[in-house]
Order: structure tokens, then C-alpha cells, then sequence
């Protein structure tokens, strides 16, 4: 990637690489609370309390960017796609901190 030819497609890719997974976290948590038999409040409450769940619901929740990306090679949509593979590795070092750190 150069950065002299960044354009408002890689910035606009990475704002969704970033958001997107925030905004399926509810969602993932309302999955894995159905799968598990427990209720929403539970899951919800260790996600936001403790530090090691946060770690994996935040990364399954990166799966959501999966279906940006597929959508963005489908229409050639190189530059976007891009932005949202750097947005999803924006994730990484928190990610991997927690992954390691805390387990």
C-alpha cells in the first residue's frame, strides 16, 4: 500500500472496519447468549466487566467485517476493501493484549 495514493475510499473502508464490529457486539453477545442458554443480561454484564471476555466477543465480532469485504471485492471495490482489512488490524493490538496478558 503507498500511502501517497490514500484516498476517500481507504478512509471511508476503515471508519466501517472500525465501527462495524462495535455495532455487532450486541449482536454476537445476543448469539452466544441464545447458543449458551444464558440470558442477554449475563453475558452482557461479564463482557463489560470482565477483561478476558471483552478480548473474545470483541474478536468474533471482527467477523462482521467479512461481509463488508466480500461485498467491496464483489463490486471491484479495491481501495474500500483495503480500508476495511486496516480496520480490522486496528483491533489487533488490543486484541492480542488482552489474549495474552490477561489469560
Amino acid at each position: 500500500m503507498n500511502l501517497r495514493k490514500w484516498n476517500l475510499s481507504h478512509t471511508k473502508g476503515l471508519l466501517v472496519g472500525l465501527i462495524s464490529p462495535i455495532i455487532c457486539i450486541p449482536l454476537v453477545i445476543f448469539v452466544m447468549a441464545w447458543i449458551q442458554n444464558y440470558p442477554f443480561d449475563t453475558i452482557w454484564h461479564k463482557f463489560g466487566h470482565e477483561v478476558v471476555f471483552r478480548g473474545k466477543y470483541l474478536s468474533i465480532s471482527c467477523i462482521c467485517n467479512l461481509v463488508w469485504f466480500y461485498m467491496s471485492l464483489n463490486r471491484e471495490k479495491y481501495n474500500f476493501a483495503m480500508g476495511i482489512i486496516l480496520g480490522t488490524l486496528g483491533y489487533l493490538p488490543y486484541i492480542l493484549y488482552i489474549n495474552f496478558y490477561y489469560s
